[in-house]
């Protein structure tokens, strides 16, 4: 049976602007079914990487969380702490981004949370049946939260092709040691050559993974890979980066492992007494880059401002997306080679490793959604 996708094409009126038509969305999308007066809710998404301009702006969320505030609810904005070293790398440096891109909580009356905590280390980890996962790592206070509304992005990504609210339920609620893993790197890359033997990553290596040789001995860092759970936090503190993330990766297992995490998330977020799991999904379709907003800048939009889509269904509604994106004019110059005609895949023609289908399917096989919908406009 089709998953209902509702969708805004963006029109407004001086009588129906942004805030009426996100209301009439919101309440056709159900989400009023979902988040319920008290409910701590979760609104995760991206608050973009130093110099990204593509995020999702405050002015866009406002009415979002006036929304959630109107239903009775508690909403707070969330992401977690990225693998790699950058400004989003821990909580504090974290929160201050967001903070500079205009995520302020008295102007917006939702707090920013980051949901794994100071240095990754608040995580549940829940077991889960996959072919790749047995045990998914997630953020604690995501889990904590009696709903969850995702809040992404669409655009396109390096490695999975594309970044929906799949990619932002797998890797965007998942902590250090999740996304090392859902990356088929369970152990850093040492670099000695770089090491100046300082052993701080040593004293933040809880599972012993780290020792120093002896001085005689050069006295740089040794991994036992055996020992390593993935954590990450020793990238976190090497200031010589003798230490790194191995990115290289068979792709198709990574998908695999990303929506076995979404299937992780959303299981666990099935709560008592309501439809579940609890939580509904939103996508932004505007500003459509080639890369991800973790990327540190914002390429030209591949096609122009499509909408904004809802659906509780995560794997309709990034199917949507992706079919809205592809029959789309592509807007040059762009990343797009300059032959390619609407219908065309987009995203494959930027990002041509990436499965056909984007793990659509896959997801579909775990049973978190379907890739037949509805479009439902407003």
């Amino acid at each position: 049976m089709p998953s209902d996708v509702f969708f805004w094409n963006l029109r407004a009126t001086r009588k129906a602007a942004y805030d009426v038509r996100l209301r009439r969305l919101f309440k056709a999308g159900g989400v009023s079914d979902v988040v319920r007066s008290g409910d701590l809710t979760a609104v995760k998404m991206h608050f973009g990487e130093s110099g990204v301009t593509g995020f999702i702006t405050p002015t866009w969320v406002r009415p979002i969380v006036a929304f959630l505030r109107k239903l009775g609810a508690r909403p707070f904005l969330t992401d977690t702490n990225t693998l790699y070293v950058g400004q989003r790398g821990e909580a504090v440096s974290h929160g201050m981004l967001a903070a500079e891109h205009g995520f302020d909580p008295l102007l917006l009356q939702a707090p920013v949370i980051i949901a794994d905590g100071l240095n990754s280390r608040n995580e549940i980890s829940v077991p889960f049946p996959g072919k790749h996962v047995r045990e998914a790592h997630l953020a604690g206070d995501i889990l904590a939260a009696d709903s969850l509304l995702t809040l992404s992005h669409f655009k396109g990504h390096e490695l999975a092709g594309i970044g929906g609210s799949l990619k932002n339920l797998a890797m965007g609620c998942a902590t250090r040691r999740g996304k090392m893993y859902q990356h088929g790197c369970l152990a850093p890359m040492v670099h000695t050559d770089k090491c100046k033997g300082c052993g701080v990553c040593v004293e933040v290596c809880a599972s012993g993974a780290l020792c120093l040789r002896p001085k005689w001995h050069e006295g740089k860092v040794e991994l036992n890979p055996e020992l390593c759970v993935g954590c990450g936090a020793c990238l976190h503190v090497c200031r010589e980066k003798c230490l790194a993330v191995d990115w290289k990766t068979d792709v198709t297992t990574f998908v695999e492992r990303m929506m076995e995490y979404a299937a992780a998330v959303l299981r666990a977020m099935e709560k008592p007494q309501r439809p579940s799991p609890a939580c509904v999904h939103v996508s932004f379709v505007t500003q459509v880059t080639p890369q991800c907003d973790c990327a540190g800048y914002s390429d030209k939009p591949v096609c122009p401002d499509i909408g904004v889509l809802v659906s509780r269904d995560p794997v309709a509604l990034d199917q949507a997306c992706l079919d809205m994106v592809n029959a789309a004019p592509p807007l040059h110059p762009s990343h797009l080679p300059s032959d390619i005609q609407p219908g065309e895949d987009k995203f494959r023609a930027m990002h041509p490793h990436v499965p056909e289908d984007y793990g659509l399917a896959y997801a579909e096989s775990l049973g978190i959604g379907t890739r037949s919908y509805v479009v439902r406009e407003i």
